[in-house]
């Protein structure tokens, strides 16, 4: 056998390992599967923008309903609650509690001011319509202050006698005195507590009124202040806009407000006085709760 013979026996070796033949491809049918595709995509992407500004608008609606009968979160724009509450806080106030039950001492309360109280804090007004109708969306939702609102505890419901002070410096009501060492304010760096007061007085709540403190007693402007007004430093009960009863931002501030228990003695309460809350507004209380502090675990993991 010649060399060449040898040469074509290798080449048709090598060229006898072809790989298996594909079955053809009808390339006409797969792009006539893709512009049916793009025009789902492009269907669905539109229906979507279509249908955004609906999902906004009801999302706004919700949320104005929710705020003005059930639910509305505060932004707290000064120290005047301090320890418990800090500048910058947002706060949810519950507004159904007060229709099932009394205001009760220790509640941490949100009012309106307006007409009877001077802004503790002066907030400058908007000068362009785009501003003012973002302020306006801002404290609607809580992140932004708003100067006619107030947030302070309780101290005396109607009929209640509020003194300050007895012989060891103490508020009393109805002489009982207050152990209020739990929510005065104490300064961080030299570790001392606001006085319970540093300015005597002695006030019988008239009907229909409310006698607030705020608990950095040294900072707040309170009923204390306001002696000289028409309602002799008390504000009126319908005044109310509900109670402040969880802290949601920021995350790792996220708690409640619960009532002391200094004003859960027994010598306080009277005979139809306000007792504990209800069921209905504790439930909404604990829903509203439960995914805050969801993010508050996903926010420590992170």
């Amino acid at each position: 056998m010649t060399d060449e013979d040898d040469r074509r026996d290798v080449r048709s070796e090598a060229e006898g390992a072809a790989p298996e033949e594909k079955e053809p491809v009808d390339s006409a049918d797969e792009t006539a599967d893709e512009p049916e595709e793009d025009g789902k995509r492009k269907k669905k992407q539109g229906s979507f923008w279509k249908e955004l500004p609906v999902l906004i608008v009801v999302a706004v609606v919700l949320a104005l309903v929710i705020k003005a009968f059930a639910v509305q979160a505060f932004y707290i724009p000064s120290g005047s609650m301090e320890n418990t509450l800090q500048v910058g806080d947002r706060v949810l106030v519950n507004k159904i509690v007060y229709h099932t039950r009394d205001i009760a001492r220790g509640d941490v309360i949100v009012f309106n001011g307006l007409d009877s109280w001077d802004p503790e804090v002066q907030v400058n007004e908007p000068s362009n319509p785009v501003s003012k109708a973002l302020r306006a969306v801002g404290t609607a939702f809580g992140v932004a202050p708003n100067e006619k609102d107030y947030i302070k505890r309780v101290i005396g419901i109607p009929g209640d006698h509020v003194k300050c002070c007895d012989a060891k410096g103490r508020v009393t009501v109805n002489g009982v005195p207050l152990d209020e060492k739990s929510y005065l304010f104490t300064d961080p760096i030299t570790h001392e507590q606001n006085k319970p007061s540093n300015d005597p007085f002695d006030v019988t709540v008239k009907p229909g009124q409310l006698w607030v403190m705020g608990d950095h007693r040294e900072l707040s402007y309170d009923s204390r202040s306001h002696r000289g007004d028409p309602g002799g430093g008390t504000i009126p009960v319908d005044r109310v806009i509900g109670r402040a009863f969880v802290i949601v931002w920021p995350l790792d501030r996220l708690g409640t407000l619960p009532i002391p228990d200094t004003f859960k003695q027994s010598g306080l309460t009277k005979t139809g006085a306000a007792a504990a809350l209800p069921a209905a507004p504790y439930a909404l209380g604990i829903l509203c709760t439960l995914p805050l502090a969801y993010l508050r675990r996903r926010h420590h993991r992170h």
